[in-house]
């Protein structure tokens, strides 16, 4: 008798299977819904992916609603298997149950012993992302060889995308029952943040398909040029809003790359563009996942700089409305609205913003896996740790994601029409991520000095009197919303 594959809620795609006549196991345990404040759309999207895939399998699987996973396998007669967990506190699980087959992982390209073996190498240093890439692509011989010619990456003329829309996600009776679940949830106590609204994201194989496809003709040739724009007008721009897509493994990460490689090799889109999505699949992805396992203990962060004060109510709630500074009110209104933002925004403005004000870190990830419809721990806790508040001794990133509101105004547009003004770094007019960073950078002075690029930020802050002035205006400022 085959056994019977369990298939956990980020282990939804066909890759995860062997074949079309495997036996299938899905768990529903309503009570994790209950123990964390999950966004409102990223607990649908969970709950409507899991049903979507018990129907797409029909009578080879079994949907058990329990109310927790040991409950579930005591359930089921035959020998049961199950691909390596994304967490390790649910790695730490499934190795505990009796008779529970754990595989290797899946959804990944790298694997694991590859990893470890670069990173172990003699005199290998810090483990950067750019070291890696350039591994991963020697050793999956992805963008090597000659190709068309490359045009010019260029600047952004421009904060639209004259693209036509993805294609529309139409809600059914499955969704209708999640909606009518969650409801009942709340109005039995269970509590989530942000807005209720139609499904945006895919939570079948042939959505997240129909979605990759749609990125690849029309967004993917703009990509390297406005991946990293910030626009108020079009907050998607060339983003193909795919990583929830990956992260409940409907998408082969193999397979996405391997598209996008032959949409430059057939000159659809250029290498700049191509080599920046690959480069967060290929590179940033599996770099942040094979981190996550291969340093022990977790990230957690050190408290190497001042960052103690706790996440503000208004923050945890997403109450963009109480925010006055246009950039930081847009990008909270998203993922209050959509459970998502892109990565500059994440990193630039949300990031950026906790970073100057000195927020806990640790708040900040959980944060992130809550509120974010990809929030998947393995990686926000390197990614918010590691890359946006510094937090684990430049162990990821080389560099603090922190800068002032003059780098905003340059790579978005929301500084037109916005109350504040960002090369103000003093007055009622300051803009509070360009009084934010002065303050952030003399706060940390002694700790910064190392690092090239700020060390010239601090010196052409060396005014003492207008050093204390910015301090004593970002105290009172603190972390009321600016």
């Amino acid at each position: 008798m085959s056994p019977r594959r369990w298939l956990l809620a980020d282990q939804l795609g066909p890759h995860f299977l062997d074949d079309d006549r495997q036996p299938v196991l899905l768990v529903e345990v309503a009570d994790l819904f209950r123990r964390r404040r999950l966004h409102r759309q990223k607990a649908h999207l969970i709950l409507s992916a899991l049903r979507h895939r018990a129907a797409e399998l029909g009578d080879r699987a079994v949907l058990l609603r329990t109310a927790t996973f040991r409950e579930a396998l005591a359930a089921v007669d035959g020998p049961v298997e199950v691909c390596h967990p994304s967490t390790r506190a649910a790695r730490d699980f499934v190795r505990s149950v009796p008779g529970l087959t754990v595989l290797p992982p899946r959804g990944f390209v790298t694997d694991r012993a590859d990893f470890a073996d670069w990173a172990d190498r003699p005199r290998r240093g810090p483990l950067r992302l750019v070291d890696f890439y350039r591994y991963a692509k020697r050793r999956h011989g992805v963008l090597t060889g000659p190709g068309p010619a490359d045009g010019d990456r260029g600047a952004p003329a421009k904060h639209t995308l004259d693209v036509p829309p993805p294609p529309p996600i139409v809600e059914d009776d499955i969704d209708a029952g999640v909606r009518a679940d969650l409801d009942r949830w709340e109005r039995d106590g269970v509590r989530f943040v942000g807005r209720d609204a139609p499904r945006s994201h895919p939570a079948t194989a042939v959505e997240a398909e129909d979605r990759l496809a749609h990125f690849l003709r029309y967004r993917l040739p703009a990509f390297g040029r406005y991946g990293d724009v910030m626009s108020a007008e079009d907050p998607v721009l060339a983003h193909g809003m795919l990583s929830a897509a990956f992260n409940l493994g409907l998408l082969d990460p193999a397979a996405a790359v391997s598209r996008a490689e032959a949409a430059w090799r057939s000159g659809d889109a250029p290498l700049a563009s191509v080599e920046a999505f690959v480069r967060g699949v290929l590179g940033w992805r599996e770099f942040l996942w094979q981190l996550y396992w291969y340093v022990d203990p977790p990230y957690r962060g050190t408290g190497w700089l001042a960052a103690t004060e706790p996440l503000p109510q208004w923050f945890e709630d997403l109450d963009a409305d109480a925010v006055e500074a246009r950039c930081l009110a847009d990008v909270l209104a998203g993922v209050r609205d959509r459970a998502w933002a892109h990565h500059a925004q994440r990193l630039l403005v949300l990031g950026n913003h906790a970073l100057q004000r000195g927020w806990r870190p640790t708040e900040l990830v959980d944060w992130f896996q809550r509120s974010f419809v990809d929030g998947a721990e393995w990686v926000m806790n390197t990614t918010v740790l590691g890359m946006s508040q510094y937090a684990d001794l430049a162990r990821v990133d080389t560099r603090p994601y922190a800068v002032d509101g003059r780098y905003i105004d340059e790579i978005s547009d929301y500084c037109t029409g916005c109350r504040y003004q960002p090369d103000r770094e003093l007055g009622d007019l300051a803009c509070p991520y360009t009084g934010g960073f002065a303050a952030f950078l003399h706060r940390n002075r002694e700790r910064l000095v190392g690092d090239p690029r700020l060390a010239a930020e601090l010196a052409a802050r060396d005014d003492p009197e207008l050093r204390e002035a910015v301090l004593a205006q970002e105290e009172k400022r603190g972390s009321n919303p600016p």
